[in-house]
């Protein structure tokens, strides 16, 4: 057996229940990960926890898409990975073409001792680089470098406008824009989180909850605009004022949808101006081992609110859905 917070039924934070589960036996192909980090995701928390998300999650089930830890034992055919590794989740079990197949979602996850994963579900975590900042890099940037770099295609010398920039995904556009070599104005909603997305690299700040987004974003460029929005927020209020920030033949390139998820378009400013709006939740291996190598040299940072003990995951959940704290929250079973 092993501790893990477990969902017989979706709700509010009162169904998480920190009990004991059986401890998961790794089959062919597959690794036990002893657990040491895993984050507290709005959307692929919170949401799958209220029983809202789009894709079926069956009960009884254990949140946790992005577990890092040591592997505890390795299952038949496993030849790449080894007892006392240590390793981190990759976002999705298997490519994100099709029918969704993510740990903490149609898998059991991380929020719990150990957890069961494909090998090729894992990446190895360089020496230097601990088990919190592994689950946040690997969680988030290789998107951010997906959405700027490939889907964008920014480049050097574009503005980008960073949404809720302090955030997981968005401190993580910031800081991949500025590789990019963008000029990056950050938007967040609220002073200390303006602060913290200009002490990662932004050019520019912008407290969309007491400024006009799009008049300062104008101010700020010489009334024309941004090359790049990075939207990961969706919320019907902020989106608009993101859009009409966008200057002629500018994109938009988006993930993410705590804000709500629906929002007006300005359809007349979409082909007058000639603006393409892109969403996308690929990535590479590569990018993954890239952005970890990235981290491990100083070069990439993340942003750690609090790291609490696996049996607090009610009282993450409630400070998340606060929006209490300037960056990620994490889980740990071995606190």
């Amino acid at each position: 057996m092993m501790k893990a917070v477990v969902m017989h039924s979706f709700g509010g934070p009162e169904v998480l229940r920190y009990e004991d589960f059986p401890r998961p036996i790794p089959g062919p192909g597959e690794v036990l990960v002893a657990v040491h980090a895993v984050s507290v995701n709005r959307t692929l928390d919170l949401v799958v926890r209220a029983g809202d998300y789009g894709a079926p999650v069956a009960l009884p089930h254990i949140l946790g898409v992005d577990p890092s830890g040591i592997i505890a034992q390795v299952g038949p055919g496993v030849t790449d990975r080894a007892v006392g590794q240590r390793v981190a989740t990759l976002p999705w079990r298997s490519k994100p073409i099709g029918p969704l197949d993510a740990v903490g979602m149609q898998h059991l996850g991380g929020y719990a001792d150990y957890v069961k994963l494909p090998a090729s579900a894992t990446v190895p975590i360089p020496e230097g680089l601990g088990f919190a900042e592994a689950t946040i890099v690997t969680r988030h940037a290789p998107q951010a470098f997906n959405l700027l770099r490939d889907r964008a295609g920014l480049k050097a010398g574009e503005t980008v406008l960073v949404m809720g920039a302090s955030g997981g995904l968005g401190s993580a556009g910031v800081q991949v824009a500025k590789l990019l070599g963008a000029t990056v104005i950050a938007a967040a909603g609220a002073p200390e989180r303006v602060r913290a997305a200009l002490d990662l690299g932004a050019d520019h700040g912008v407290d969309y909850r007491a400024e006009d987004l799009t008049a300062r974003v104008l101010e700020l460029t010489g009334g024309r605009g941004v090359d790049v929005v990075f939207e990961n927020i969706a919320d019907p209020l902020l989106f608009p004022r993101a859009f009409h920030a966008i200057a002629r033949h500018g994109r938009l390139v988006t993930a993410g949808s705590h804000g709500g998820g629906e929002v007006m378009l300005d359809v007349k400013r979409l082909y007058l101006y000639q603006i393409a709006v892109m969403g996308s939740i690929g990535f590479t291996r590569a990018d993954v081992e890239a952005s970890l190598d990235a981290a491990a040299q100083g070069r990439f940072s993340v942003l750690i609110d609090a790291i609490l003990p696996l049996r607090d995951a009610r009282i993450a959940h409630e400070r998340v859905a606060a929006r209490d704290g300037v960056g990620k929250l994490i889980l740990s079973p071995r606190i």
